[in-house]
């Protein structure tokens, strides 16, 4: 799949060991988690291949206030008892957001998605 990425700051931190242990307070294994998510999304030929994997825990993220993460999605960095989570969008073959995004009609062609941040994004 092709990544993009929000901005620079968040490009360096899914992509250097160094950025991502300073994102993570200094805790190597979860730097290390971030970048094996990322290589796994680049090696992936199209969306489907991320969702069908149980381990990644690809899911919807719902509103409770406001728009910030309409139409996104989570990857889960370590696992569900860590709160850390990969916010990704799933763009079209013009580099836009699917809109509406319906996950079982995109899955099977979606290959570009967007890494919009890496957050704790339920605290």
């Amino acid at each position: 799949m092709e990544l993009e990425y929000k901005t620079e700051k968040l490009r360096l931190q899914c992509t250097s060991v160094n950025e991502a242990k300073k994102l993570f307070g200094g805790d190597y294994d979860l730097a290390k988690h971030l970048l094996a998510k990322i290589n796994v999304l680049k090696d992936a030929i199209i969306l489907k291949d991320i969702v069908m994997v149980p381990s990644f825990h690809f899911h919807t993220l719902r509103n409770f206030d406001g728009n910030k993460y309409e139409g996104m999605f989570a990857i889960d960095v370590k696992g569900r008892t860590h709160p850390w989570r990969l916010i990704i969008e799933l763009l079209d073959e013009n580099k836009e957001p699917f809109n509406p995004c319906y996950i079982d009609k995109i899955a099977s062609y979606c290959r570009i998605v967007e890494i919009m941040e890496v957050s704790k994004h339920y605290e």
